[in-house]
């Protein structure tokens, strides 16, 4: 079964395997304190961080871990998407995404996330996802529950960024739950 990160395309967005030029403008969405307010890991500090990600990412889908995309609408980079810790035995694997804060409210993370797993679904034997949210982070949550994901519990004090302690959703997505963005 192959990984090769895939090119989708959606009513407003394009997801596309990362490509070097993306380095400057992913360095800036992870560098970005207030985009990250909710992440499991401090902002970036050092610009060789993205190029490790970029690494990282065509590394995913040669070891066929998981596939990441960039997301972008009108060639403008607005962030990214992964689908990874694939486990084709026990057909699982987890689904995340970062946007640029310009990008918030306008559905985006939504489609881009509903193209990724489509993708997985039909290309994959896969029978669940998982994601994670701070549980600060209502409007994650949010674009999880209308991609399907159901909340199944919370992990309790689970990240400490910077000496912030911070709590965990915990949402499931099973195959037979699965329907595409807007279908019925």
């Amino acid at each position: 079964m192959s990984l090769a990160t895939p090119t989708l395309v959606t009513a407003r967005l394009r997801l596309r395997p990362f490509a070097e030029s993306d380095a400057d403008e992913l360095f800036a969405l992870q560098s970005n304190a207030h985009v990250l307010r909710y992440w499991d890991s401090p902002p970036w500090t050092e610009r060789t961080r993205a190029d490790q990600f970029i690494v990282r990412s065509r590394e995913m889908a040669e070891e066929e871990s998981g596939v990441r995309v960039a997301i972008e609408r009108d060639s403008a980079f607005l962030g990214w998407c992964t689908f990874n810790s694939w486990d084709p035995e026990f057909r699982s694997a987890s689904l995340g995404f970062c946007l640029n804060e310009d990008a918030w409210g306008h559905g985006f993370a939504t489609e881009a996330a509903g193209a990724l797993l489509a993708w997985a679904f039909d290309t994959l034997d896969l029978n669940r996802v998982q994601a994670e949210a701070d549980t600060r982070n209502a409007p994650c949550a949010r674009v999880l529950e209308k991609l399907g994901f159901r909340l199944e519990g919370t992990l309790r004090e689970d990240c400490i960024v910077n000496g912030d302690v911070s709590d965990s959703w915990v949402l499931g997505l099973l195959r037979r739950e699965w329907k595409p963005v807007g279908s019925n």
